[in-house]
Order: structure tokens, then sequence, then C-alpha cells
């Protein structure tokens, strides 16, 4: 037989069983502040698997500090929020004793009214996402940040206490299984993605040809190479430039703009991005966007993400592009664009970058090192062999890729309803 609902009075949530309570965080939980612990190891909260021992960065690209006396203490059993990430779900409670960041707040679980494996699952699941955002400030200048006066304020839903034990269980099963299936799918789209990058730094460097005569390049981590193919320097091949500085006033109106993300998330830009930036004719002409052109992503907090290529197959006018970006013009045709929208994303030039770079407190490609980047070039009839056999073979891979994201989707999906449904008790255990 059906449960009995109730209105639970709050709108997002709807009906609840009859019996269950409807409460506030702050009836049940304590800010918690304590500091003073720097030789405790540092946490970091990732959304799907809660807070972890931290290796380098944490889900909102943090990297631990030097001086971690202002960290915040988490005991076992504290429920830790990223005030910054909240409006995504990224809170847990900890199985850890630890140190977390002061992007973090912390409060211990007072009420023995409460299971605490509960609240974890019942506090990250959809229906509360929008209410985090909504109480979060500062979203118009890109800086997400929940108060604790606000989240203490957040309705609780109290069913039984065996009743939340049995929801802790049911979730805890139900999300570990999903959350392996999800492990696993992730781990075979990284493996494809290895795959797709060992074909195309096989092709960019030892051709699609088969047995042939082959020179040593001299070069360690490039090897052998096809005797006909020209080793140079990429001043040898174009005219390398920096982007636009502007301040955040320009942004939002105007013509269209290349950015970070457009270059370091595609090997081709798009043919019509989506950024704006109010630019002059003389910016315009200076900062151009032309076919043939390659970008390299200049500056980031990490190496992983400095030295990302993409190239322009098709002129953008009146465009223009961000100053944390490099543009290396050729000034010769001897450089076939589709083959450098490869050549430039190959595995043996991550090499070069992570190996000649120095790392301060940003990471960030200067010109002179850009400039020695050493290009194979093969003849012309060769590289459109080597374009075509990468067309095909990675559009395979793609197509292998997608698939398997197309089922992190549906499996992730699934598990925000699962959730949902349970904690707001629409799904009985």
């Amino acid at each position: 037989m059906a449960r009995k609902m109730k209105d639970s009075g709050i709108e997002w949530i709807g009906e609840i069983p009859e019996g269950w309570e409807v409460s506030q965080l702050k009836y049940v939980t304590r800010w918690k502040s304590e500091k003073g612990c720097p030789d405790a190891p540092v946490l970091s909260l990732y959304r799907d698997f809660g807070v972890v021992p931290k290796d380098s960065r944490d889900d909102n690209h943090n990297v631990t500090s030097l001086d971690t006396s202002n960290y915040k203490v988490v005991d076992i059993g504290d429920l830790v929020i990223n005030k910054m990430k909240a409006w995504q779900g990224s809170m847990a409670v900890s199985d850890y004793r630890g140190i977390v960041s002061p992007a973090y707040h912390v409060c211990s679980i007072t009420s023995n009214k409460v299971n605490k494996r509960y609240l974890h699952h019942l506090l990250r699941n959809p229906a509360y996402l929008p209410e985090y955002a909504r109480l979060s400030t500062g979203m118009r200048i890109g800086q997400w940040d929940l108060g604790f006066d606000d989240f203490k304020n957040i309705p609780f839903l109290i069913p039984p206490l065996d009743e939340q034990a049995k929801i802790a269980d049911y979730l805890d099963n139900g999300c570990a299984s999903l959350d392996a299936m999800l492990s696993k799918t992730r781990s075979s789209i990284e493996e494809y993605k290895k795959l797709k990058q060992a074909v195309i730094t096989q092709a960019v460097t030892k051709g699609v040809r088969g047995e042939r005569e082959m020179k040593d390049s001299k070069i360690d981590y490039i090897g052998q190479i096809p005797d006909e193919w020209v080793l140079c320097k990429l001043r040898n091949i174009g005219d390398a430039q920096n982007g636009i500085s502007k301040s955040s006033d320009f942004f939002g109106k105007g013509t269209p703009f290349v950015s970070y993300s457009d270059v370091y998330k595609n090997y081709s830009l798009p043919f019509s991005v989506s950024g704006l930036v109010e630019s002059t004719p003389a910016e315009q002409e200076r900062y151009s966007v032309k076919e043939g052109d390659i970008f390299f992503t200049r500056t980031s907090e990490t190496i992983e993400e400095v030295g990302y290529s993409c190239v322009c197959e098709k002129d953008i006018p009146h465009a223009t592009f961000a100053g944390f970006l490099i543009r290396v013009r050729p000034f010769s045709d001897k450089l076939y664009t589709p083959y450098a929208k490869y050549y430039f994303r190959s595995s043996h030039l991550r090499f070069y970058l992570v190996k000649e770079m120095n790392l301060v407190t940003r990471a960030s490609l200067g010109q002179s090192l850009l400039k020695s980047m050493p290009v194979l070039l093969p003849p012309l009839e060769e590289q459109k062999e080597v374009v075509d056999y990468l067309d095909a073979k990675c559009a395979e891979i793609d197509g292998l890729i997608a698939k398997k994201e197309q089922l992190v989707k549906e499996l992730e999906s699934y598990k925000k309803s699962l959730i949902y449904e349970v904690v707001t008790g629409k799904r009985e255990v």
C-alpha cells in the first residue's frame, strides 16, 4: 500500500511522507572554526567521492598553500562544504580527520536525531542545488560564495531515525555500485583518449607509410623520423603574438573574442565563438584571427594546462583573442593547417613543454620557449596523407568515447534521480 504523503511546505521539495519533520540545518549543526594544526593531513572535497586526502588540487583547482596554519580542522563525521562549489553539490560528511583550506565551511553535526550518512546524501541531492545557487553571492563576477549564515537556514528533512539509517544504507550500497560503474566507464574513456594521443603521436613522428628509411632526429623523445622529413623550430614556421588584455568592463558585448577555453577544448576553433569584447579596428588588426593561425594556451595554475594548441581553419572577421593565448601565424607555405591541428596536440610536444617549463606560482609559456619547439615537416603531400589517416582513426576513437560519455551522463542522471526520490521519501526503502 502506498505510504501517506503531506505537503512539505517547501516548493522545491514537494510532498514528503507523513511522520517526517521539516527543520533547519542550524538546529542540527554547529559551525566550526578551529585552526592551528598545520601538520595534520590536508583534505580536499571532490563532488563524486566526498572528502578525501589531498594530492595537489581540490575540485576548485586550489593549490595547497605553503602555510597551512590558517586551515580549518576537520574531524571524522564533520560536514565539509566548499562554499565556492556548493551550487554543484560539493559538500560531504568526512570519513577522515585533517585540515581544509579557508575555501571551505566546516560544521559538526550536533543532533542525536540525525544520521550523518543520511545528511550526507540529503544535502548533495539535486533538489538542493538551485537553493545553494540562489543563496550564493558573487555570481556576476564568476566567484560563487555560499555564506554559512545562509546555509544554516536551509530546510532539512528529518525522517524517523531508523528510516534515516535504512535510507543511508540503501544509498551507500546503491551509490557505491553506481560509482563503481562510473569509475570503470571514466577509466575506459581515459584509455581511449590515451590511445588517440598515441595514434596521433605515432603518425606525426613516424608517418603512415609503413617501413621506410629513417634517420636520427637527435631529440631523445622523438627518436627516429622518416629520412625525407625536415626538422626545424617553430620560429622557422611563423611569427608569435600574445593576445589582447582588457578590463572586465569591455567583455560581454562587441566583436567576436577567442577565449582560453575555445583553444583548450578544441583541436580546431569553432567557426562561431561565443565570447564578445569591445575592440577598436586597430586592435582587430593587431590581434586578428585568420585561417592558418595556431593558438597556444599561455598561462595556467599547472603545467598540464599550458601549451595546448588549436588551429583556425576559417577567418573570423573582426575577432581578437585573449591575453592568456599566443597566436602563431605561419609565414611559410610548408605547413598544412589540418596537419598542424594534429601535430601540435601530440604527446611528444607535451613532453617538451613539461620538460622545459618552470613553474613558479602559475605556469606560463613564454614566446622564446614556444619558438624553440621542434616541428617535424613531411612533404606537403605526405602531410595530407597523415591528415586523412588521422581524420578516420580519430573519428572512430571519438565515436567510442562519445558512447562512453553518454553512458556516464545516463548513470549520473539515474544516480541523481535515485538520491532525490529516496531522501525526500518519494521512494520507500
